[in-house]
């Protein structure tokens, strides 16, 4: 069986226990193993996970007092974040071990790699003492270097790509082509960034682009170009940022880099320079529309209807379940009205349609979302998004 020793683990779930009798290592380690069985899919297997390397040997210590044990347990892991979570909560479905009832607690999951970035900073610190002598940098410079090594060691991975820490958390995520472009924009302070890393286009690069506001940041030379070209290809991606002519990303300076990410053009405006064919808001949703069954049609017409009847408002008209206008309010109160509602059905309003308008009626869980014009290129995720265009009005 494989060991994946603590030292190469990202995490070490931390847990007590106590069992209402006394019990053996052994059987602490068949009531793991046997109760979490199937509990997560095969792919979070324990026994699985173990043998491929991705979970180390569990290390038990037990203690017995009044005829009653009590123990510790300790489990590296070498899975990210959210699945380590995973295998630390089942353990607390345990109720039985051997044949004494028992209860575990997760304590903590420590993050191992912290206490190697306090080491590091700490001997950065050494190390800047002894160049002291050589040279005289100011503080500035000091704590500049310092934090740049600090933000260098967040580099993380997401399904195996190079990336920085938590990207799907953020809304607005950058496109690199390689590791090294990934640790520069880290060391000067980007974090929503991840690598294509290699010639193909990664699925998961794929799906990202479909549920956030993607930039692709790419090298300034023909590479660049052959890069950009595959991205608009199979991906749906929002900006294009590159770095100056014959320079890579990976070896910009921080001005360099934020210059280049202000300067960012809108990906349909970089279509047009390399003559690649412009899908409309019209195309985008004729998929939605060609399928319609007759109530739907029914429905476009009454979101023609009632867009029209707005005209000139400056406000907006919610509809239920059952198609009926439940209110009108004005579109500065949009936000604090649809608090007082759970069954909005759809907003249609007189207003240019913006990510922040598509994504409010997402978390109210609205289906559609109609408006004059499209403001911006917005990202859907789910939401049928319609303009006045695309009732023929």
């Amino acid at each position: 069986m494989t060991k994946l020793a603590q030292s190469f683990a990202k995490y070490v779930i931390h847990a007590e226990l106590s069992a209402t009798g006394v019990v053996e290592k052994p059987d602490v380690i068949g009531a793991i193993f046997g109760q979490t069985e199937g509990l997560l899919g095969s792919d979070l297997d324990l026994r699985e996970l173990q043998r491929t390397g991705r979970i180390g040997r569990i290390e038990v210590n037990l203690r017995t007092n009044d005829g009653k044990s009590q123990g510790k347990i300790l489990i590296p892991s070498s899975l990210d974040m959210s699945e380590t979570s995973l295998i630390a909560s089942s353990l607390e479905t345990i109720d039985k071990i051997g044949p004494c009832d028992a209860h575990i607690e997760i304590k903590k999951v420590e993050d191992v790699r912290s206490q190697k970035r306090h080491y590091i900073v700490e001997r950065a610190k050494d190390i800047l003492k002894t160049m002291l002598d050589k040279g005289s940098p100011d503080s500035q410079e000091i704590s500049e270097m310092i934090k740049q090594a600090v933000r260098t060691l967040e580099i993380s991975t997401y399904q195996g790509l190079s990336c920085g820490p938590n990207i799907t958390l953020f809304n607005d995520i950058i496109i690199v082509e390689g590791r090294a472009d990934v640790i520069n924009l880290l060391k000067n302070g980007v974090k929503n960034v991840i690598a294509i890393e290699g010639s193909n286009i990664p699925k998961a690069i794929v799906d990202l682009s479909k549920e956030k506001v993607v930039t692709a940041f790419l090298d300034g030379d023909r590479g660049g170009d052959l890069v950009l070209k595959k991205l608009f290809d199979i991906t749906d991606i929002d900006y294009v940022a590159r770095a100056p002519e014959g320079k890579e990303v990976e070896d910009l300076t921080k001005k360099e880099i934020f210059k280049s990410l202000r300067e960012k053009i809108p990906a349909d405006q970089v279509k047009k320079e390399f003559s690649i064919p412009q899908k409309t808001e019209q195309q985008k949703l004729i998929s939605v529309q060609s399928s319609t069954k007759e109530n739907d049609k029914e429905l476009i017409t009454l979101f023609k209807q009632v867009l029209e009847d707005l005209v000139g408002t400056r406000a907006a008209y919610l509809l239920n379940n059952e198609k009926r206008i439940i209110s009108k309010v004005p579109l500065s109160e949009l936000q604090t009205s649809l608090i007082n509602f759970n069954n909005v059905f759809a907003i249609v309003f007189d207003g240019l349609i913006n990510q922040a308008i598509v994504d409010l009626a997402l978390s109210r869980k609205i289906k559609y979302v109609v408006g004059m014009r499209f403001r911006e290129q917005v990202k859907t995720n789910g939401i049928t998004v319609l303009s006045g265009n695309d009732l023929s009005f």
